[in-house]
């Protein structure tokens, strides 16, 4: 009889979450743990992730959205409480102000007793990516970049467990990434943080080697399921190349590829949304079937995320789709399956050269920082991602359910408001009850000595996280620590990556652009259209292309980039002379930020019409409409051809311009 195959260890199964507060996330951590998941992975909100307080003017609409809303010791308190951190293995997603929410992990462990060399888990703190697709940067590159590596000493020294970088491909593919690029430019922030750890003259080549080997990355799959194999054994290879040759690591266990994986969320879709169930299984078999390769945690989303919020269910279906795949069949009884493939080989390697191309140019440059501050890097984002869209829209790339096969019977699935998730309207303002009762029992004094200390240290160069972790055992709030360090480092703007040349290469343009020429003449001077992206949300992607679409449909785009508030958008719309504004929100804030531009525009006086896009429920569209929105788009309209038509069209009846 033949020995049973002996069975790997599973990947951690995680689930990304976080809502409305922090107790009520920790009853949803409680529960994802009780049904068999291995790993927490924190969703934190917008203004906790841009470092601003609950009761902030930009915060407006934004508290528990996105995620669970942390503004001090106490938020973090609630969120892991009855959870022992000494044993949990914690993945948090925050880049900007990660050195402090790591304070607030360390502050709260501390109170638990658990020792700091037990702690595991991974704070994502990268930064590069956010200037180019997420959008939760508040920095400039520079003091960023230091802010990183601040981190990752302390956490090599202090928490050897505790991965202090999680290097994020996973929002450049969102952001339109070929595998190529994905490759590239994660490898190039990763370079960009090595090098700037190495020039710090903080480490011995000892410590930097350890440094490496806490390095960890979160990688997207997507569903080109042959390519996305490949390009994960390409990360590994490439990693091993670059921190053996560039870096000269010897130990190979600090050379190895450590990885987590969301698989894609952007093709998930709106329309016949079971379809999503496939998809998400599919892109999971990307990152586990190669043994080589396979992820270290995983975390899925859940099939009705184009919709809204999930609910508990719809995240413990993905769960149970990861328990499946470990626990069922036998895939983790085997070594690597593509070991010796001719096809795979060759396709690596292909990936592999064209990456380090890539890279080399990047390099020459001066690096990720210099690539990302040119608009270097963005630039070739909204490009990929526009070809993207193209072929979606010439029906070159099939969608199923979305440009082909689009007869579809009603879903019992998708029933009303109940088949996703809302957040309370309560929520916010119990936030903001307990924000003001934190300030008002602690200590000010405290509090003005451990923040002095802490500006101190931005200004020295001194590591931040040791003043961080006093500032929140003190009481200091998100919103103070990200002011004083908004002070010592000020705020950055990222390039748009939307640049002002029409393109004369686009399908299907020719008669809408003589339209546009036809109401422009009209109008007396070339139709104006103000994209704005108000609030917090940082997901540019679509406000991105309907800027490039219309600015080669001829229209003349008025598109400032990201977090403006109301008011801005209002004030560049009469100054700007907008013929139309449309408003891209995708973090579930749409009514409370609609709302305010409308009220603003009509206490101005202000007639022209308003269109708003975004992650948008039926009964979210048609109040709004009501409210005089002109039109409301969701994914489902990914035709954007069609959608600058009816721009035009919309123009054309606000103004009373006859088509003669």
């Amino acid at each position: 009889m033949a020995d049973t195959p002996k069975r790997d260890k599973p990947w951690i199964f995680r689930t990304y979450a976080g809502h409305s507060t922090a107790a009520d996330s920790n009853e949803l951590y409680r529960k994802n743990l009780a049904k068999g998941q291995t790993g927490l992975s924190v969703a934190f909100d917008l203004p906790t992730q841009t470092g601003y307080d609950s009761d902030h003017i930009l915060a407006q609409g934004e508290v528990g959205k996105v995620g669970v809303p942390v503004n001090h010791l106490g938020d973090m308190r609630a969120l892991f409480d009855q959870i022992p951190l000494g044993t949990m293995n914690t993945s948090m997603t925050i880049n900007a102000t990660a050195a402090w929410l790591m304070a607030l992990y360390i502050a709260v462990a501390d109170e638990q007793g658990a020792l700091r060399t037990a702690l595991t888990g991974t704070i994502q703190n990268d930064i590069i990516k956010e200037y180019l697709s997420r959008g939760t940067y508040v920095f400039p590159p520079a003091p960023s970049m230091r802010l990183i590596k601040d981190v990752a000493i302390f956490t090599t020294t202090e928490l050897p467990k505790w991965n202090p970088m999680n290097i994020c491909s996973y929002h450049l593919q969102e952001a339109g990434a070929t595998p190529v690029q994905e490759l590239a430019f994660a490898l190039a922030t990763a370079v960009a943080v090595l090098d700037t750890v190495k020039a710090s003259g903080e480490v011995t080549q000892e410590k930097f080697g350890e440094v490496v080997g806490r390095i960890s990355f979160f990688v997207n799959a997507g569903m080109r399921f042959v390519t996305e194999i490949c390009k994960m054994r390409a990360f590994v290879e490439l990693w091993d190349e670059i921190t053996r040759e560039r870096y000269g690591i010897t130990d190979p266990k600090q050379r190895l590829f450590r990885y987590g994986v969301q698989v894609n969320s952007l093709g998930l879709t709106e329309p016949q949304p079971e379809n999503n169930v496939a998809r998400i299984l599919i892109e999971m078999l990307a990152v586990t079937l190669s043994k080589n390769a396979r992820a270290r945690a995983v975390q899925l989303p859940a099939w009705n995320e184009a919709l809204g919020l999930p609910r508990p269910w719809d995240q413990q279906w993905s769960l149970r789709m990861q328990q499946i795949l470990a626990f069922e069949t036998d895939l983790l009884e085997y070594g690597d399956l593509f070991d010796g493939s001719e096809v795979m080989t060759k396709k690596v390697n292909a990936l592999k050269a064209e990456a380090m191309e890539e890279l080399k140019r990047i390099d020459e440059m001066g690096g990720a920082v210099v690539a990302v501050e040119s608009g270097y890097m963005k630039q070739r984002l909204v490009e990929s991602n526009t070809a993207r869209l193209e072929a979606i829209e010439r029906g070159e790339q099939v969608v199923v359910g979305v440009n082909r096969y689009l007869e579809t019977e009603v879903s019992p699935l998708t029933g009303g408001i109940d088949s996703i998730m809302t957040v309370s309207e309560d929520a916010e303002r119990n936030q903001l009850e307990r924000l003001e009762a934190w300030r008002a029992q602690r200590d000010p004094k405290a509090v003005a000595a451990t923040l002095a200390e802490l500006k101190r240290a931005a200004v020295t160069g001194a590591n931040i996280m040791p003043p961080s972790i006093a500032c929140a055992k003190a009481g200091v709030t998100t919103g103070e620590w990200g002011w004083t360090l908004r002070q010592a480092f000020g705020e950055y703007r990222a390039p748009t990556g939307v640049g002002n040349a029409m393109r004369n290469d686009v399908d299907g343009l020719d008669d809408i652009r003589g339209e546009v020429d036809r109401v422009s003449r009209k109008l007396g001077r070339r139709l104006t259209f103000l994209v704005g992206k108000p609030g917090l949300d940082g997901h540019s992607n679509g406000a991105e292309q309907i800027a490039v679409r219309a600015r080669d449909a001829g229209m003349q785009v008025v598109y400032e980039g990201i977090r403006l508030t109301p008011e801005e958008i209002v004030d560049a719309a009469r100054e700007q002379k907008a013929h139309v504004i449309g408003l891209s929100v995708l973090s579930g804030s749409h009514l409370p930020l609609v709302a305010d531009v409308v009220a603003r525009m009509k206490a101005a006086g202000m007639t022209m019409p308003l269109i708003v896009g975004g992650i948008i429920p039926p009964e979210d569209a048609a109040a709004m409409e009501k409210s005089g929105v002109a039109a409301v788009y969701t994914p489902k309209d990914f035709e954007l051809n069609r959608i600058m038509s009816d721009v035009v069209r919309i123009v054309e009846r606000a103004n009373g311009v006859s088509n003669v």
